[in-house]
């Protein structure tokens, strides 16, 4: 049974039996805690524990996860894989244990003609918590399961909390039994290794209020819940290989055909030796997961959810290259996994082209990254061995990534290969350096110094925010809470005066806060005696609305009657920006095409950019033309109109939603000209395009691996930008003595006899530099029968002075000669040693030469034993330079 037709039959399975079907939820998990969505009931934490109320009593899903923690163990074993989807059903405080046990038996065992999966009931044992005697009754009773193949486990198998305070419950384990190949009898009691006995369906019983949480087997019940749930999780990947008749998740018909095409292009044949398998595997798996990564929009990147896609493509590629295949992989490859998930994701197969463009772009970096960071690496490797420790620094593994972008799995696979170890601690402890600082940025932005426990509290106590950001720009409020920046637990002092910057909590606002690449609104608070600036606005907790402010007269108490005020130019100009956003977004997928995707922006009032998905910079043809029909759109004047509706009536109609964000079940679309800009949105704008006013891109760059950025201004901005550019080329004709349309061709004439003169010059300095080098052969001084050349020629850069040192010590013959330059240009010093064969065979060496004189004009240098250059910052030292050098030829020639 093909692995689409499993998730169909699941279902379909639930569906007839009055759950409602959700779409899987995107890899981007919605939890800050997660880069990734790693289980099926992720999506449904919130209605699982009660922070929101479930839109349905009944669902069901197959959600697409990922787990990246034992990337390193993929390939080595049959069981470990980085992308699976997870068949879930839901209840939420409807059926509970019968209803589960009752759905999952008679989907395992029904008939295949039924729509069932068709497992032998006689091989099916399940497990239930210790003193879980309901389900175990209900099993026996519901299933017929004689009470020998219902096993009972403890809290460590059998029981499910989220790992803090709240629900959790026992759970029951549904196990099929593989046959006495694969383990001894007994069931899973004695199956400890999972072999025979192999886990396919969890139903988790959510019942009881958990407390006192400190690990998975302790924790205190303070009672049940006033409402029961059901979470179930089945692993797709794992029934599909039992009903496939092969062994292991690799050789499913959603994985093996990459694993195959591998194969092919590398010559080997799976199964006959364990390295080229393991390879092969890694290659099957992180091709897959990297195929849906994209595809919900993560593209490569050093950071986080970035970092994880970069490292499994690299992967991939990198164990390609170790199976002998050293052209491009994944243009081979990808369009394998497609085909073999496309049935399942149609997305997948319309959405190829950008998916396609980020993988291959991606390694194409890394296989430059590959040529470059080998060269690094293997020149430090030599230096470790040569010093007598074989170990690499953790500064060196750390720069090797963050500098060359050489992953550090890659770093340890090529140091075992080479026998040398590497301080993986330290690289570990760099790296988390560095995500602490970045950390500490992202939080202190959100919820300045304050404990986030202050504004649950304030959330407890007073519920959400009554926003009124869409309605009104201003409001009369009352403050709930004023809490300083340096507080703690205790929730902030009561007041604030005058000069006190504090985080304000309001009943109601008519403020933005910052979200969806809009920057928060500006405005103040009023009130009698007193007003405050609002510098910053922020939703540090779901629901809430925190105030950053300055109090500028008076002072700021809880309970105060205030009146808050959006500034009306700061709002319009943002609105204007965010707007623009959406134009210029449009104007690039009509003029590129609809594979140039949006992947995140920012916009302040006047000044907007935009990253999207492409390869390669923006022709100028294509900026004016992106240019031109954003404002033929801003000229139109086509209305701007926003309504909220279900994802999926958006998503029939069409709208784009920007990758890596997470929507809920309702969602606000923003239309501009009806069908030609559609989007998800929660930001304000302008109720015209015309009101957008003047648009203009002002640049275009590249932000990563298959990503540009452009740059625009609006309004009075965009008005000022192109004023500022008219005056420029005004002050260019007045000073170059042009009308403006003949300006260009002026220029480039100007142009061109500027390069004439340049060459002229450097033809001269060739010739001088070329007489230089006569004079100086001739002068050559003998030091113990090495005839030795110490010149400080003026004004030449490195390049210069090199080629006047190659050009002396030519002129010097067969005999042993040394020729030591330096040179003073711009306040920089330039040092350049070149020596004959002769001098070298004598055991001089250029690079000592260098060593020996760079220190003395404050820099250091070094090279081979014929050529040497370095360089200094202190031009005083030159004469002490070229003696040192002078001292150590003296030196060497008396050996």
């Amino acid at each position: 049974m093909q692995t689409a037709e499993i998730r169909r039959r699941f279902l379909q399975h639930f569906e007839q039996r009055g759950h409602t079907v959700v779409p899987s939820a995107s890899l981007v998990s919605p939890d800050p805690s997660l880069l990734f969505t790693v289980a099926g009931m992720v999506p449904f934490i919130p209605y699982l524990t009660g922070r929101e109320p479930a839109p349905f009593p009944r669902a069901t899903s197959v959600q697409k996860c990922v787990r990246t923690l034992d990337i390193e163990e993929v390939g080595k074993t049959t069981r470990h894989g980085t992308f699976f989807q997870m068949n879930g059903n839901f209840s939420f405080g409807d059926y509970f244990k019968e209803g589960a046990i009752q759905h999952a038996w008679e989907l395992v065992t029904g008939p295949v003609a039924d729509g069932g999966l068709g497992f032998d009931p006689d091989r099916i044992w399940v497990t239930v918590y210790l003193d879980d005697d309901e389900a175990a009754e209900a099993w026996h009773r519901i299933a017929g399961l004689p009470k020998d193949r219902i096993q009972r486990l403890g809290k460590k198998d059998n029981y499910w909390h989220t790992g803090a305070d709240g629900p959790g419950g026992p759970c029951s384990e549904i196990y099929f039994d593989r046959g006495p190949a694969y383990g001894p009898d007994g069931g899973p009691l004695v199956d400890t290794a999972g072999d025979r006995f192999l886990e396919i369906w969890n139903l988790v019983f959510m019942q009881y209020e958990l407390t006192d949480v400190r690990s998975k087997e302790d924790f205190r019940i303070v009672g049940e819940l006033p409402k029961k749930n059901i979470d179930t999780g089945m692993g797709l990947e794992r029934v599909a290989f039992l009903l496939q008749g092969v062994d292991n998740l690799y050789e499913i018909d959603e994985v093996s055909p990459v694993l195959r095409r591998g194969a092919e292009l590398a010559g080997v044949t799976y199964g006959k030796d364990h390295d080229t398998d393991v390879r092969l595997r890694v290659v099957a798996d992180h091709v897959r997961s990297g195929l849906m990564l994209i595809g919900d929009g993560v593209t490569p990147g050093n950071e986080g959810r970035g970092y994880i896609l970069r490292r499994l493509l690299r992967r991939a590629v990198r164990s390609m290259r170790l199976l002998g295949v050293d052209t491009a992989a994944l243009p081979e490859l990808l369009p394998v996994s497609r085909d073999a998930m496309g049935a399942s994701y149609p997305e997948l197969v319309t959405d190829f082209d950008r998916i396609s463009a980020v993988a291959y772009a991606e390694e194409e970096a890394f296989r430059r990254t590959l040529t470059s960071g080998t060269a690094l690496f293997d020149t430090a490797v030599a230096q470790a061995k040569a010093a007598g420790t074989p170990a690499l620094s953790g500064e060196q593994a750390f720069s090797l990534h963050d500098t060359y972008g050489f992953p550090i799995d890659v770093t340890l696979e090529m140091a075992a290969e080479q026998g040398v170890t590497v301080d993986e601690a330290g690289f570990r402890a760099l790296m988390q350096q560095q995500r602490d600082r970045a950390r500490a940025d992202a939080r202190a932005k959100r919820t300045g110094s304050v404990d986030v426990l202050a504004y649950r509290r304030l959330l407890a106590e007073h519920g959400p925010t009554d926003w009124r950001a869409y309605d009104t720009l201003r409001t009369d409020s009352r403050v709930l809470g004023v809490v300083a920046e340096l507080d703690g637990e205790d929730g902030g002092p009561a007041e604030a005066g005058e000069g006190e910057v504090v985080r304000v909590v309001l009943d109601r606002t008519p403020f933005y806060a910052e979200s969806g690449g809009q920057v928060a609104d500006a405005g103040t608070l009023t009130w009698d005696g007193g007003r405050a600036e609002v510098l910053d606005v922020q939703r540090p907790v779901k629901g809430l609305v925190v105030h950053q402010v300055r109090v500028v007269e008076g002072a700021l108490r809880d309970g105060a009657e205030i009146t808050a005020e959006v500034d009306r130019e700061w709002r319009l100009s943002a609105c204007q920006a965010h707007s623009g956003t959406h134009v210029v977004h449009a104007a690039l997928r009509q003029v590129l095409g609809p594979q140039a995707l949006q992947s995140g922006s920012y916009n302040r009032p006047g000044y907007l950019r935009l990253d999207f998905a492409w390869q390669g910079a923006l022709s100028p043809q294509q900026r004016s033309d992106i240019e031109d029909v954003a404002n033929a759109a801003v000229r139109a004047d086509h209305r701007v109109r926003a309504d909220h509706m279900t994802l999926a009536e958006a998503q029939a109609i069409g709208a784009l939603a920007l990758f890596g964000e997470t929507y809920g079940e309702s969602v606000r679309v923003v239309e501009i000209g009806g069908p030609w800009s559609r989007e998800l949105c929660g930001g304000t704008h302008v109720s015209g395009s015309a009101q957008i006013g003047t648009l203009a891109l002002t640049g275009e760059s590249s932000v990563g691996s298959g990503a540009r950025r452009v740059e625009a201004v609006v309004g009075l901005e965009g008005f000022r930008y192109l004023a500022r550019e008219r005056d420029l080329v005004r002050q260019l004709g007045e000073l170059l003595k042009s009308p403006t349309d003949g300006l260009v061709d002026r220029v480039g004439g100007v142009l061109s006899r500027l390069r004439d003169a340049e060459r002229e010059i450097a033809e001269l300095r060739a010739a001088q530099t070329k007489a230089a080098a006569g004079q100086l052969a001739a002068d050559a001084r003998d030091v113990g029968g090495v005839a030795v050349v110490t010149a400080a020629p003026a004004g030449l850069a490195g390049g210069d002075l090199r080629t006047l040192a190659l050009d002396v010590r030519g002129r010097l013959g067969e005999r042993p000669g040394v020729v030591l330059l330096a040179s003073e240009a711009g306040g920089k010093v330039a040092v350049v040693a070149a020596l004959t064969p002769a001098a070298q065979a004598r055991g001089l060496s250029a690079g000592d030469l260098v060593k020996a004189a760079t220190p003395l004009v404050g820099g250091r240098g070094g090279g081979k034993a014929d050529v040497a250059q370095g360089g200094g910052t202190d031009p005083s030292g030159i004469p002490a330079a070229l003696q040192a050098g002078e001292q150590a030829v003296v030196t060497a020639a008396g050996r």
